[in-house]
């Protein structure tokens, strides 16, 4: 006599989510004049993460994960800073501010016509944030962020979390002239962070976990 094995539906929470991407010739690309920034060292710039440590405890960070397609392939949209570093749309979170409310008042500030710093203006609310696809958390300000907290770790400095952004069909994109915001493919993120660092690097086994539906014209 054989064992009979039965099926056994799975979850709606495990199941696997659709995301649909669309092509990267939806979007308007355009640019803006640039905040002016005052040029801050490395040293100054760790001295100013203490202070605010000091003063405010724990730094949050908040970043959007968002696709497009170009080539039958999904692409991840970058920032480049200088011709150098790679980073992801968002920033810190001001004292007491929710994550997605403050995520896409990042957004709208580095991806939106208007800077708008205090998010007031409508196009805060055109966001789709979605879940939350990891966090990362540093020991101390400029040390490599960890997708854990290490036993060793007494008083972490920063979380870093990411999240999924669902883009719409179509959509208008001004950055500040200082940067440049790239569509770069995944298969040359995925595992590259001698280039991309340990977090973007780490986005494809991120999204593994979903379907990604490209949406071609």
């Amino acid at each position: 006599m054989g064992l009979q094995m039965e099926e056994v539906a799975a979850p709606a929470a495990a199941r696997e989510q659709g995301v649909e991407i669309y092509p990267l010739s939806r979007y308007y690309f355009g640019a803006r004049d640039a905040a002016a920034a005052a040029v801050e060292t490395a040293a100054d710039r760790a001295l100013r993460l203490k202070a605010n440590f000091a003063a405010r405890g724990l730094r949050t960070t908040v970043h959007g994960v968002l696709l497009v397609e170009l080539f039958d392939h999904p692409h991840l949209l970058l920032l480049q800073l200088r011709n150098s570093s790679f980073l992801l749309p968002g920033g810190r979170l001001r004292p007491g501010e929710e994550d997605v409310q403050g995520l896409k008042r990042k957004l709208s500030s580095k991806l939106s016509v208007v800077d708008d710093p205090e998010g007031i203006a409508q196009d805060v609310d055109d966001w789709q944030v979605g879940e939350c696809l990891g966090m990362w958390w540093r020991s101390e300000f400029e040390a490599i962020p960890f997708p854990y907290l290490p036993p060793n770790f007494r008083a972490p400095k920063e979380c870093i979390k990411l999240f999924l952004v669902r883009l719409p069909m179509s959509r208008q994109f001004v950055v500040p002239r200082n940067m440049k915001l790239l569509a770069v493919p995944l298969s040359q993120v995925h595992d590259n962070a001698q280039v991309y660092g340990p977090i973007i690097s780490g986005i494809p086994n991120l999204l593994s976990k979903f379907s990604l539906n490209v949406i071609a014209d």
